[in-house]
């Protein structure tokens, strides 16, 4: 049994249990928006998505409402809504309660298997359902479009190869979605939807989902010739949903230049906190290293939390703690990225996951060689920060080393997670930092006076651009 059909069964059996609570559905919502078209741009359908097989626990924290006006105010077109409970741990009442906050189209995502699951979409708030094409036969597949459209909505016909979509087009789909995904192992091939869009007819609405982590995938959608995309997992793990989405418009606008994102470490006043809220940095990293003259505890970086930006994510910096220690503090609310400075191994990081799930590593680097790089990249963490040796000194180290890196890394079949640059970056070098590409750039002495963060050298990284509209 693949975990489609698990998925497929698990729908029955909850549908059977559902029929026997609410046999029918009576007060419809009144309103029914429409859900995509044809010829008018590269659309986005973004997802409100808390867990999935594949990935686990993707946000810990889960204001769903919060997260669909995000995905409205930065132009989506649609919202989609898990609401399967078992693997993505979805729920009813998220698609109620966000189709009564937004006033774009939801869609209900879940593994529709009876009509019964049409209705209750409807009922919800629902303005479109997913309809998949490998555990539907074509009878019903077709039974199911009549009567989603006889309710007023639209329903994604979803396919993953041409025999499927095939039966899509027979079965009368108006909109067809090609998964990049297979649902059936859950590998993905961002070249799929590309690969089969010529078998879509014009007047179809063609929708690539799956397989986009960033700006830089979009132009390659529009090139393909999608009438929209389905994001999820790359718009849920952004610290700036609202900023991420309108990158990838204004890159399906050919109007994206791709900046790196900007952390900013050493937080240690809530003053320090306020002044970062002009800039809103994507990150904010507050140090718990006992030696590090930019310590705080866990009460000051309660506050600091408190005061800053919902949409800046926040780092706790620890060397070589104990994993109870780490925990504690991402517990807390205070952190929910950890950063590693200290000699922490694969085994470290192993554990730390066990003990704190979805948790995001970053693992420093003192970068002394592209060995040492090539080393770091297989300790198991989510991103490496890149830094002199003398981490704190406010010294860059030699950046040529980072293609030396990635030549090392390819010759030995090695993967280097995406990178923070750090060390010694200020106004003179920080675009030829963000020309190396790394995901994010990391200043801390360079936006300081005396010590401390100074609001007007702060400045500067607005006028830099890179997280700021």
């Amino acid at each position: 049994m693949t975990i489609l059909d698990q998925l497929a069964a698990e729908a029955r059996e909850r549908v059977a249990a559902a029929k026997a609570k609410q046999p029918s559905f009576q007060d419809y919502p009144k309103q029914v928006l429409p859900f995509l078209r044809p010829g008018v741009g590269l659309q986005f359908i973004c997802e409100v998505k808390r867990a999935s097989p594949s990935k686990g626990l993707i946000a810990r924290e889960f204001p769903y409402v919060d997260i669909a006006v995000d995905y409205e105010v930065g132009g989506a077109t649609a919202i989609s809504v898990l609401t399967e409970p078992n693997h993505f741990l979805g729920a009813d009442k998220y698609l109620r309660d966000i189709a009564r906050r937004v006033h774009i189209p939801v869609l209900r995502k879940d593994f529709v298997v009876d009509a019964y699951q049409i209705y209750q979409a409807r009922w919800l708030g629902a303005s479109a359902v997913l309809l998949i094409v490998s555990i539907l036969s074509p009878a019903q597949l077709a039974e199911y479009i009549q009567v989603t459209e006889s309710l007023g909505m639209a329903a994604l016909v979803e396919a993953h190869d041409a025999a499927e979509i095939e039966v899509a087009l027979a079965a009368g789909a108006k909109i067809i979605g090609v998964n990049n995904r297979d649902l059936k192992d859950f590998s993905v091939d961002t070249s799929n939807a590309a690969a089969l869009r010529a078998l879509v007819p014009p007047n179809v609405v063609f929708v690539s989902e799956s397989g986009v982590r960033g700006p830089e995938d979009i132009p390659a959608i529009v090139a393909s010739g999608a009438d929209a995309v389905l994001v999820g997992e790359a718009l849920m793990r952004a610290p700036h949903r609202e900023l991420r989405l309108r990158k990838m418009i204004k890159a399906a606008q050919g109007r994206y230049v791709k900046m790196p994102e900007l952390k900013v470490c050493g937080i240690t006043r809530v003053e320090d906190a306020r002044a970062l809220n002009a800039v809103c940095p994507s990150y904010a990293g507050f140090i718990f290293v006992p030696s590090s003259r930019r310590r705080v505890d866990l009460g000051l970086a309660l506050e600091m939390r408190e005061v800053l930006d919902r949409r800046t994510t926040t780092v706790g910096v620890f060397a070589d703690a104990p994993i109870p220690e780490v925990a504690q503090v991402v517990a807390s609310g205070a952190v929910s990225v950890v950063q590693l400075h200290g000699n922490e191994d694969a085994t470290y990081i192993a554990q730390l996951r066990q003990a704190i799930p979805a948790l995001v590593v970053i693992k420093a680097v003192p970068v002394d060689s592209a060995a040492r790089i090539v080393e770091y990249a297989q300790r198991g963490a989510d991103y490496l920060l890149l830094d002199n040796v003398r981490g704190g000194s406010g010294e860059t180290f030699d950046w040529n080393l980072i293609e030396q890196a990635k030549q090392l890394a390819a010759a030995q079949g090695v993967t280097i997670p995406p990178y923070f640059l750090a060390g010694g970056l200020h106004p003179e070098n920080i675009k030829a930092a963000a020309a190396l590409q790394p995901y994010a750039l990391d200043v801390n002495s360079g936006v300081e006076t005396d010590g401390y963060k100074d609001p007007g050298k702060l400045r500067w990284l607005k006028e830099y651009g890179g997280n700021v509209e």
